[in-house]
């Protein structure tokens, strides 16, 4: 059968749109809320900062934090290093939970103001791999968080070497993704939504379907990374509405909202794949030749991905610092 025949086949009605998107695309929960994972049985899993602290304002997930804060109570440390020190073992340990359940990996966020700060990153990459491998979680099952900077992608290229598989999040824009696969990174999570939510404020339109500017992005990355047989993986993220889903429906993975992932799974509609390695193959693709000045220069040029990646860095700032100060509430 041809790959074109290939393009336009469809799967079985029979099976809801979520079921058929799994046919050719990897579904990895963003969230940290085990009875959704349990629901729509995704094969990986996502968490962060904000999503843990959420998850422990709800009474069946408090315990993990109580326990925690026992078994880290004569630590020997204090103060910020005290606060540091349970947030790390509470990632893990909502990441164990997590795949107990999933049968793949899940991936742990860093501290994002260790975004511009190569042997910071490297370190709490590194700290969090030990602490998943004293509970008997091998490297493979874990994939760090490390924002998509310069810096973010050379603490990724040396954690690669030691066997530490990073996930690029914060990723806007086609030069952030070269250089994660020139760095041999695992994996890349564009935000699809959040490039969506730009350019509808900058342009005061609305967009749907393929003209969407997030969805261009990931067709843009995915087409790339195949045509030049990069193997790092690619992940679409930050999603708005179950269409930018189904426009990537064949990108390698795609990272759902439980309340996306609930539409997916009640609507039968028939689901077409629409991206393929082999219509990739056979792209007219330019290569880009990178270096750290070309790097910064393209995308100081993108007003969109230096906005977005700022206000992103910002953002998981915020949660961090909120999430320790809740920690402190509970130690004080």
């Amino acid at each position: 059968m041809s790959s074109a025949i290939n393009d336009k086949k469809t799967t079985s009605t029979k099976l809801n749109e979520l079921e058929q998107i799994k046919k050719f695309t990897t579904v990895v929960a963003d969230t940290a809320d085990f009875e959704s994972i349990r629901e729509f049985k995704p094969q990986d899993a996502t968490t962060n900062p904000s999503l843990v602290y959420a998850a422990t304002q709800k009474a069946n997930y408090s315990h993990f934090l109580k326990e925690v804060l026992v078994e880290r109570r004569n630590s020997g440390l204090g103060g910020a290093a005290q606060i540091e020190d349970i947030i790390d073992h509470l990632l893990v340990r909502f990441g164990c939970a997590m795949l107990e359940i999933v049968p793949g990996r899940v991936s742990t966020e860093t501290d994002a103001r260790f975004s511009f700060d190569v042997q910071d990153s490297i370190r709490k990459a590194q700290r969090l791999v030990k602490l998943y491998e004293e509970q008997g979680i091998g490297r493979e099952r874990v994939l760090i968080k490390i924002a998509s900077t310069w810096e973010g992608i050379m603490a990724a290229e040396q954690l690669q070497t030691e066997g530490i598989k990073c996930n690029m999040t914060l990723l806007f824009s086609l030069p952030q993704a070269v250089r994660a696969a020139e760095a041999k990174v695992q994996l890349i999570s564009p935000f699809v939504g959040r490039i969506y939510d730009w350019f509808k404020a900058a342009k005061k339109r609305e967009y749907s379907g393929a003209e969407d500017p997030g969805v261009q992005s990931v067709q843009e990355i995915y087409t790339y990374y195949k045509h030049f047989d990069y193997e790092t993986e690619v992940m679409g993220a930050s999603f708005r509405n179950t269409g930018q889903i189904l426009e990537l429906a064949g990108c390698d993975l795609l990272t759902i909202s439980p309340e996306l992932m609930k539409q997916l799974f009640e609507s039968y509609e028939p689901v077409e794949r629409k991206l393929t390695p082999e219509r990739a193959r056979s792209a007219d693709v330019k290569r880009l030749e990178l270096d750290e000045k070309k790097f910064r220069y393209l995308l100081n040029e993108d007003a969109m991905a230096t906005e977005k990646t700022a206000e992103g860095i910002r953002k998981f700032t915020a949660d961090i610092a909120k999430l320790e100060k809740f920690i402190a509430s509970k130690i004080n």
